[in-house]
């Protein structure tokens, strides 16, 4: 009896072994971002003729170098964001004969009109306040290397360009949080963008 029971016991387990395995893939898990209480500070550079606030959980590099050369200005810097390994490329033009105002303003959308061919859409947001700045802000979807880009100006004196990059090769779709999260901190810059006191604006 003993016997016939190993014997069996033996069967069924052969016959287990045997099962097809189904194994069902866990869902897609992104990794968890933890978000910085946003504090701002003020940008207030002696080589830059304007003001604004970010984070501070960000920090001010000038470029000295771009693509091995010296810039065009001393008002080119980036907003570096380490926590998203994220940085806004900022760049300064005075308006002169060589750079105009419609020279600029053409570089500017053809610059986000670039990504057109990645993009899902490109959405353009007007920007107009009383204190003499005026731009537009570019929002792009999809799968580009800036998702979103600005430029401001007084048409007549000045021009700045502002451009959000991800050093990551993570989807859009796992960015979009982030990005989100970083936009608002563009737009608070802009909202609080002036021209120094002693820039005089038309």
């Amino acid at each position: 009896m003993n016997r016939f029971l190993s014997v069996l016991i033996l069967g069924v387990l052969l016959f287990q072994s045997c099962e097809e395995v189904i194994y069902t893939p866990k869902p897609r898990a992104y990794p968890k971002v933890v978000y910085p209480e946003k504090v701002y500070q003020s940008f207030d550079k002696n080589y830059c003729k304007f003001t604004f606030e970010y984070p501070e959980y960000a920090k001010i590099e000038q470029d000295t170098l771009f693509f091995n050369e010296k810039p065009v200005d001393p008002c080119w810097f980036d907003i570096l964001i380490p926590a998203f390994n994220a940085k806004i490329h900022c760049s300064y033009y005075p308006i002169n004969s060589v750079n105009t105002f419609d020279k600029l303003n053409s570089d500017a959308f053809d610059l986000a009109s670039k990504h057109n061919l990645k993009a899902n859409y490109i959405d353009d947001l007007v920007i107009k306040k009383p204190n003499g700045v005026s731009g537009i802000a570019f929002n792009l979807e999809g799968e580009v290397a800036s998702p979103f880009q600005f430029f401001l100006t007084d048409s007549t004196t000045h021009f700045v360009r502002g451009a959000l990059y991800f050093n990551t090769q993570s989807r859009p779709d796992s960015l979009a949080p982030v990005k989100d999260f970083v936009k608002t901190d563009i737009m608070h810059l802009i909202n609080t963008f002036e021209w120094n006191k002693s820039v005089t604006v038309d």
